[in-house]
């Protein structure tokens, strides 16, 4: 009885808290704003513009920006750029939201089993953590692009395996400093499975941070994402992403410089936006940050 109703009630008066800090945080809003703008614009903006994003108008190459129905110019094949952008806004941050989703998850198994068991479990898993965290990153994504067939669920996977150490870094120093409190404890002498302790009594309770972990994850990934496509590993062409956008821009700088400017701004807005959220929510969370 004392668990069951310790617990949610410990959370309900946690989490108005925490909104009420997060909605008083200017840049979180600012951040909010950025991200839902974006968001609305890469799903709304195709079906708002005359041409898609692989309709080619010879006629139109290297209009700049304002020609016409080209709000934000074209491309070296008459190809419309905001069609481009947006499109390649929903892939951009289709794999941002991917790459979160399979990192965290991963991340939080590893980092609750890793903090409830210790002893050898903990040895071996954060051992494996290590290992991951001794790779520069970079490298290891290119790496892994250069042998794996790119493509958008294939580029979200190979991130992901790179971005979910520091979930389990974080989610297993939570569960150790929860594992011994009052309410663990009592569900222990109830019984329960240590599952059910783990994901239903320890997982819940470190939520804050990783929520916090996983929204900044989302701004590394689209900018990795960016960077390897820039790069000519990542997504490839026909397909629209961001980076190979900056790509195939690099060398129309002096002629047609709206080519990189457009979507470097996107990037810098996007991961911009999730930072400042990541910002706002950890503050939300912290409960040193003041507010009642």
């Amino acid at each position: 009885m004392t668990l069951s109703a310790t617990v949610p009630a410990r959370r309900r008066r946690t989490a108005p808290r925490a909104l009420r800090r997060f909605f008083g945080h200017k840049l979180a809003l600012l951040g909010l704003g950025i991200v839902l703008f974006l968001t609305i614009a890469c799903v709304v903006g195709p079906y708002l513009l005359p041409y898609d994003e692989l309709y080619i108008d010879l006629r139109a190459r290297f209009a700049p920006p304002g020609t016409g129905a080209h709000i934000l110019g074209t491309d070296p094949l008459g190809r419309d750029i905001a069609a481009r952008l947006f499109q390649a806004g929903q892939v951009s941050m289709a794999i941002g939201f991917a790459v979160m989703i399979i990192a965290t998850a991963l991340g939080s198994v590893i980092g609750v089993l890793s903090g409830y068991y210790g002893g050898y479990v903990a040895a071996i898993l954060m051992r494996i953590v290590d290992a991951f965290l001794s790779f520069p990153s970079v490298f290891l994504l290119l790496a892994l692009a250069a042998f794996l067939k790119p493509g958008p669920a294939m580029i979200a996977l190979i991130i992901a395996a790179t971005s979910w150490m520091e979930v389990a870094r974080i989610v297993e120093a939570e569960v150790k400093s929860l594992k011994n409190r009052d309410f663990v404890q009592a569900a222990q002498m109830l019984g329960l499975s240590g599952r059910w302790i783990m994901f239903r009594e320890l997982l819940p309770n470190a939520i804050g941070p990783i929520i916090v972990a996983a929204t900044l994850i989302v701004a590394r990934a689209i900018l990795l994402e960016a960077y390897i496509s820039f790069l000519g590993y990542g997504i490839q062409p026909p397909v629209p992403s961001w980076g190979n956008m900056l790509n195939g821009a690099q060398q129309y700088l002096g002629q047609a410089p709206w080519l990189a400017i457009v979507p470097g701004i996107a990037i810098t807005l996007a991961v911009t936006g999730f930072n400042f959220i990541g910002d706002g929510l950890r503050d939300a969370f912290d409960s040193r940050s003041g507010g009642r």
